[in-house]
């Protein structure tokens, strides 16, 4: 089989199965897994797929149109997103105007908050709960509630967003994408998560190793805008694009 054939072979079988391992590309066609790891990385720098550790998954199969309720999202990934949150949490300093965005990740850092001297300013219901009945000063936005996400948004709550000159911010987001940014499903919600960054010194987006080659929606930041905290980054393209921490158990005894 010509290389060419065998690249077009790959990439249909990618967009059949969704994912597929090195191991089951090399029995299908016939090849040794040494020659399928090159051809994947080829057909990956061509954005033809995905590759991630052991195979290579479809780029047909990341566009995300529904969203999950905060609940459903809540059961995903919990290990990552209590680690991603502990570090965060250790980036805050006292005295910081800290803004932090709606989110089941950026609850987990609210969780590990607890310094009287940091002011916070969030469009999170349950995170304004939280900080508040820690003993911390919270600002909430005005606005309109969306529920699926039990996040503040609309107009009056990006006016009142540019009063503010945040020292940090620390954001959600749904999707990250070499061609496409940080995304996020909802046009309204975006808009507030861009005005937001806007008005912060430093921009950190709390993501799940899930979140990487996703697109949903709409674009609310490229991925310059904003260092990225996750625990493992499986492309690490992602690295020539921005600043990637990928947490660690020594970064967390490091926080503590």
């Amino acid at each position: 089989m010509l290389t060419q054939e065998r690249h077009s072979e790959i990439v249909k079988i990618v967009n059949e199965r969704k994912s597929v391992s090195v191991v089951e590309l090399a029995h299908l066609l016939d090849s040794s897994e040494s020659t399928i790891r090159r051809d994947l990385n080829l057909l990956h720098e061509q954005g033809q797929i995905n590759k991630v550790h052991g195979g290579a998954t479809s780029i047909l199969n990341n566009y995300i149109v529904a969203e999950e309720t905060v609940d459903e999202k809540a059961q995903r990934c919990i290990e990552e997103k209590s680690r991603i949150g502990l570090y965060a949490a250790g980036l805050i300093q006292p005295g910081e105007l800290v803004f932090i965005d709606a989110g089941t990740t950026t609850y987990c850092m609210a969780s590990n908050l607890a310094n009287p001297d940091t002011v916070y300013v969030t469009n999170g219901i349950s995170h304004a709960k939280l900080l508040g009945q820690k003993g911390c000063r919270v600002f909430v936005l005005p606005g309109t509630l969306r529920g699926r996400t039990e996040a503040i948004i609309g107009g009056e709550a990006n006016d009142y967003l540019q009063r503010f000159n945040f020292t940090k911010g620390f954001f959600g987001t749904n999707g990250i994408s070499l061609q496409n940014g940080l995304t996020t499903p909802d046009l309204d919600e975006a808009r507030t998560k861009s005005a937001a960054m806007a008005r912060c010194k430093q921009c950190y987006v709390l993501a799940d190793p899930s979140k990487f080659q996703v697109v949903t929606a709409v674009t609310f930041a490229q991925l310059e805008d904003a260092c990225i905290i996750t625990t493992k980054l499986e492309d690490k393209q992602f690295k020539l694009k921005t600043e990637i921490v990928e947490v660690d158990q020594y970064d967390l005894y490091r926080n503590l």
